[in-house]
């Protein structure tokens, strides 16, 4: 296994409760399994996932040790690692089977024999801005075809978020829908009152409005007008400890922090099991991680809009994007594995 190590600038710093991402580092992952190459990527995002040191460890174990006894990166521990080993493993798979990845990732969690779409569903991303900022790139997203918009709030006071909101709502058509993702960003008290008031905007869910671990103050905060979605409870907590509690109506599924394309699928069954709608999201990935995210979407039997529209948010990438976005789906990239050929020039 090889490890190649490179950085990405984004376009502009995106904000969030949780602080400004400027720069997305990690690793490209190569292997060969039975002849045929399989690439991954590992992007780590702190908070989501291990630290970039962690990382980089985890893999070069991995790329170094010599036994083929040798366990992958423990996703609990190392989840951007894991990703990327399975996700290098899967794409050898597929590509040595002639199938998409779409089809290897369903297989054996959903009916294999449901057509796979030919695209998914995706919201558009608006980080933090003023009212007047924040309407316009709204709008933008609705001209540009996006009917699910996901707007970043927590950073400022919940009065001036409120405003940026309701703003959005009134200039928007009432088909579009509305979520916020808070990142953590309020306290109890906060979150309830925000609540109250958002029940009457029409939103169609709230993201992440406590701490990770609080998962009490999410359960308490559902069926109060407002369907309650977790994202970074899942790197605190586990799926089931979760689900048990009954703190989620939407579960926000990271394939990068829940440690893999194929464990995101299966965490998307049980979710679903359970009643709670899943959807899948990019901790702002590079291409090769982001193609990815496309067929597990594609791999969750009608899923919901799903946060892969995030290529843009990047200044530069590791190679040409395979994930045409129109009209508000990203369109599942031909070829076997990955993308086919697509990421020809990244192989070894």
């Amino acid at each position: 296994m090889w490890v190649d190590a490179f950085s990405l600038r984004l376009d502009s710093p995106l904000t969030t409760a949780a602080g400004q991402i400027t720069e997305r580092r990690g690793f490209l992952v190569g292997i060969q399994q039975d002849g045929v190459s399989g690439l991954g990527e590992a992007t780590p995002l702190p908070g989501w996932t291990e630290s970039y040191d962690a990382c980089r460890t985890a893999l070069e174990t991995v790329a170094q040790s010599t036994d083929s006894e040798t366990e992958p990166p423990d996703p609990t521990d190392t989840p951007a690692a894991a990703h990327a080993v399975e996700l290098a493993h899967l794409d050898a798979i597929a590509r040595r089977d002639n199938r998409p990845l779409a089809a290897v990732l369903r297989e054996g969690v959903f009916d294999a024999d449901r057509p796979l779409p030919d695209s998914v569903p995706v919201n558009a991303t608006i980080g933090d801005g003023t009212v007047a900022e924040t309407v316009h790139a709204a709008t933008t997203a609705v001209d540009e075809g996006f009917d699910w918009l996901k707007l970043k709030v927590g950073a400022r006071e919940p009065d001036q978020d409120l405003r940026r909101v309701q703003a959005v709502r009134e200039a928007v058509d009432d088909g579009v829908s509305l979520r916020l993702d808070v990142n953590g960003g309020w306290d109890r008290s906060t979150a309830r009152a925000m609540v109250d008031q958002l029940a009457v905007v029409d939103i169609e869910y709230l993201e992440q409005p406590l701490p990770a671990d609080d998962i009490e103050g999410l359960a308490e905060l559902r069926g109060h007008g407002v369907d309650i979605a977790v994202d970074e409870s899942l790197a605190e907590r586990s799926l089931s400890a979760v689900l048990a509690s009954g703190a989620a109506d939407v579960a926000v599924l990271k394939p990068m922090a829940v440690g893999g394309p194929r464990r995101t699928v299966e965490a998307a069954a049980t979710a679903r099991a359970a009643g709670v709608e899943p959807g899948v999201t990019t901790t702002v990935d590079g291409v090769v991680a982001r193609t990815a995210a496309v067929h597990t979407a594609a791999a969750i039997p009608a899923v919901t809009a799903c946060g892969l529209a995030t290529g843009s948010l990047l200044a530069g990438d590791l190679a040409t994007d395979p994930v045409s976005i129109a009209d508000g789906r990203a369109q599942l990239p031909v070829g076997d594995g990955v993308c086919g050929d697509g990421f020809a020039e990244l192989r070894r």
